[in-house]
């Protein structure tokens, strides 16, 4: 059954992900190069891309090579917290301000609601949740701090932000500074929840 969660989630999360790449192209106002940069510097893209790849490697058999670090107990968690951040933010921070229709609707609703749903049934059912300890919650947040640092130096150096909560050229490096402070507290948050949460449920 766990193979063939994951190999129908993957198909999802490909399928969104490709599509939305597709639609982005299609609607481009830059060159394809800028706006490929453009689409893998949003959050929600590099997060469903990775959610994607974790299905996917999860299915391999061997967890003895490289791989191995897909089968350790907090890789799901992690996958999981940014999943989850990704779908939070956007339901409070950023649904408001499109309204997408027709295919760009059907995406936007897989990338932010049902994606971050599976993953989270996913993980219910198949992380050792047990056998998680909070230090590995510092580890996680390696990728959202590193994603920050990229997109504040990438839209310095190209004028383009993917979120308005992190445009320097319209709220000031302060504000967005504080503003990332609390996603950042938020990440801590919801990660430290899913620990607990996860050695209440066992």
């Amino acid at each position: 059954m766990k193979n063939k969660l994951s190999i129908l989630f993957a198909a999802i999360t490909l399928f969104a992900v490709v599509t939305q790449y597709y639609l982005m192209i299609e609607s481009r106002v830059a060159s394809i190069l800028e706006t490929t940069i453009r689409f893998f510097s949003f959050f929600t893209i590099l997060t469903n891309s990775l959610v994607a790849i974790y299905f996917i490697l999860s299915l391999v058999k061997k967890k003895n090579n490289y791989l191995s670090i897909i089968y350790k107990s907090g890789t799901l968690t992690a996958v999981t917290v940014y999943i989850t951040i990704v779908g939070l933010v956007y339901q409070i921070l950023l649904r408001h301000i499109w309204t997408p229709e027709g295919m760009q609707r059907l995406v936007d609703e897989l990338l932010h609601s049902i994606i971050p749903i599976l993953v989270i049934i996913f993980w219910y059912l198949y992380e050792e949740k047990i056998s998680i300890k909070y230090k590995q919650l510092l580890k996680w947040l390696i990728y959202p701090i590193l994603y920050l640092i990229f997109i504040l130096i990438r839209g310095a150096l190209a004028e383009f932000y993917p979120y308005p909560f992190v445009n320097v050229a319209a709220l000031g490096l302060e504000q967005v500074l504080i503003n990332s402070a609390g996603l950042l507290v938020l990440f801590i948050c919801i990660s430290a929840g899913c620990i607990k949460l996860g050695k209440i449920l066992k």
